[in-house]
Order: C-alpha cells, then structure tokens, then sequence
C-alpha cells in the first residue's frame, strides 16, 4: 500500500483518541441505547440512530470534550490557550447544541461557532464530533444485525455519514465501512453507493501509482466516489477509522478530479 501522506505523529495521535472513544464507549449503559424497529423507516433510508431514543448524558459529554481538549494540548502545546477558552464557552445549553449540530453534520453550524468565537476553523466540530461517536458506535451495535444493505443516496444507514470507504473481504466481497459509527453492509461490487448506478461503462475506477491494494470507484452518472480497499493483502486490517484516515490520498485524488463522496446532511 502507498505510504499514508498522513504523518506518523497524526496516525499516532488518532491512534490515542480511538482508544478514549472505545474506552468511553465501554463506559456507557447497553440501555443509553434504546432502539425503535422502525423497518419501514430504514427501509426509506432515514438514519437508525435518528429513529433511536438515545439518553446522552450531557455532563459525560462535555467531560469528553475537556478529556480529548486536554489530549490535544499535550500532543501541541501552541494549542492548550484556545483549547482552554473553549472550555469556558461551553455549559449544558451548548452541549446539548453541540450534540444536535454533530449529529446533523452541520459543518456551517461550527464554522459560525468557531468564527463568533475566534477559535481555529477545525476546532469546535472535530471536539463535538470526537464526543459524540462512542454514543454512535453504541448504537451501530445495537442495530448492525439489522442492517444488511444501504440505501443509495442517504450514507451510512446507521448515523447518515456519507459512504466513502468499502474493502474487498473473503472471496472479494465488497463490505462498506463507516469510519464514523463504524458500521458496515454489504454492497453489490459495480454499484454506487450514492445513486444506485449500476451501469458498467458509467462506473469506472482510478487507480494511484504504487498503490496496489487500493482504487477509488467513481460514478461518472452522479460523480460520486467510494475508496475501494482490498484489505486481503494487508497482514493486519486497522480499524475503518483509520484506514479512512490512511487513506486520505485517495480522497485528495477523487475530489482534484471532480468526484464527491455525497452531499452531507
């Protein structure tokens, strides 16, 4: 596989918050996740987790902010100012806010926040986001038995992230993950996640030199694009988080030629 542009220090980094979200994921309650068998609403493609009664803890969550906060300004200290001034724009009210944007992936929502407030672009998502997938990834869990197919256009039919990241398993099975909820189902190896596009002279692939274990399936019918990755080779398969992460060049190469990886709710 192409050596990852990601730096070590990042990959190490991520390596860290993956193992907070586990360990706060482990510390929640099987029942802060109640789900609702709304067949016919998975069925139209509306979220599971948007169907589920979730008790968030809003105290817990901005523990984890503060803990992920605190992370982030041992690995960069020229951070810990505006890290620290974000702990004190945030109270109850704010989080549940915070919550409710995460969940929507409302970009615009955070970048205002992070603007008002003059804090680093990234800063106020990426602490939201980081928060709130162990409650995500509990309810993947809860609902992963039921989900066997997606449907083409709604993203990840767990939390709605926009698909992106399939491997190729076993007898070359293509398996979309969700770096997100870190779901996964099946999925037909000429299709497009985003459209439905079937068509074999609509579907193409791109390739990148020296990268033999990895292609980036493009529809030319929607433009839309998913990272294909045949995990087979590799002696060890990371966590799709971080294969998502690793493999961030494919995602540059996608989207310099035009392709999307769909539009964000």
């Amino acid at each position: 596989m192409k050596k990852s542009v990601v730096s070590k220090e990042y990959q190490n980094l991520q390596k860290e918050i993956l193992l907070l979200q586990e360990q706060w994921k482990q510390s929640l309650s099987p029942d802060t996740v109640k789900p609702n068998p709304d067949k016919a609403g998975i069925a139209a493609g509306v979220p599971a987790a948007a169907l589920a009664s979730i008790d968030f803890d809003i105290s817990l969550f901005l523990q984890w902010i503060q803990e992920v906060g605190e992370l982030l300004s041992r690995k960069n200290p020229e951070l810990a100012e505006m890290l620290g001034r974000v702990q004190g724009l945030l109270n109850e009210e704010t989080g549940i806010r915070w919550i409710d944007e995460a969940f929507a992936l409302n970009v615009q929502y955070f970048a205002s926040f992070a603007e008002e407030n003059n804090l680093d672009g990234w800063i106020p998502q990426f602490l939201a986001e980081t928060a709130l997938r162990p409650y995500l990834q509990l309810t993947a869990e809860k609902f992963q038995n039921q989900i066997s197919s997606g449907v083409p256009g709604t993203g990840c039919p767990v939390c709605g992230e926009p698909v992106r990241l399939a491997q190729l398993e076993g007898e070359g099975k293509k398996v979309i993950n969700c770096p997100r909820c870190l779901a996964h189902w099946n999925e037909k190896r000429l299709s497009c996640a985003h459209c439905g596009n079937s068509d074999h002279e609509t579907i193409r692939f791109l390739t990148v030199e020296g990268d033999e274990s990895s292609q980036i399936q493009v529809c030319e019918k929607c433009k839309g694009y998913t990272k294909v990755i045949d995990t087979r080779q590799f002696i060890s398969t990371p966590s799709s988080a971080m294969l998502d992460l690793t493999t961030i060049h494919l995602d540059f190469v996608a989207q310099e030629n035009g392709y999307t990886p769909g539009p964000s709710r």
